[in-house]
């Protein structure tokens, strides 16, 4: 698959008047992640891993963004969201039931943990848990859809996106502080942000909306 944006990487704003001290610690924590895992226990760590894998599958020709490091990172450092929701327990306690229950139903229907399935088969059961069709004693009445639409897709998508290589993936100039950003409208770009490759005509298109801003 073609990128969007070749050549892009946005560590090279690293030492540029985008980023200021601040800004820098910060990123430089990001990319070094404490391996897990801390939080979770070394039977809940494959399937936590396994999960990841399957959410976001990453292309082999980069580093991987270490998903799980930083799901358990978030957990063991005790970060919370501000709010939580009335059919889950807290974070840490949701993260053991459904790590618990989606194992508990992977030995039920193929006698294995879940991350010793083959991929379709671990598919076929996070679209289980997220049609709500998990139930078992491993959830303690802690609805499964719940679990995966308001505590596993958040987690995992957070964690990947705050993260500079899915940043230069998408063209996002980072946490331009103290630079900032001017054209916040839609189709509109800072001339210092990453262009996407496209047709000839609609960068043309492009390059007349930034000037008209200017």
């Amino acid at each position: 698959m073609a990128k969007r944006f070749p050549g892009y990487d946005v560590l090279a704003k690293r030492e540029g008047i985008s980023w200021n001290d601040a800004t820098r610690r910060v990123i430089t924590a990001r990319l070094n992640p404490p391996p897990g895992p801390r939080f979770f226990t070394p039977t809940e760590w494959p399937c936590l891993r396994a999960i990841c894998a399957r959410i976001l599958p990453q292309p082999d020709d980069r580093p991987p963004v270490a998903i799980a490091d930083y799901v358990d990172q978030k957990l063991h450092d005790g970060v919370r969201d501000g709010y939580r929701y009335a059919d889950l327990p807290e974070q840490g306690e949701a993260w053991r039931r459904g790590l618990a229950g989606v194992d508990e139903a992977a030995r039920n229907t193929d006698d294995a943990a879940f991350s010793e399935l083959l991929t379709e088969r671990q598919d076929r059961l996070l679209r289980s848990m997220q049609a709500g069709e998990l139930d078992g004693p491993a959830w303690c009445g802690m609805p499964a859809a719940a679990f995966f639409a308001h505590r596993l897709i958040p987690d995992i998508t957070h964690a990947y996106y705050a993260h500079p290589t899915a940043w230069s993936e998408i063209g996002f100039g980072g946490p331009a502080s103290p630079r900032g950003y001017v054209r916040m409208k839609l189709n509109r770009r800072d001339p210092w942000e990453a262009a996407e490759a496209t047709t000839p005509s609609a960068e043309a298109k492009a390059a007349e909306s930034n000037r008209r801003v200017r």
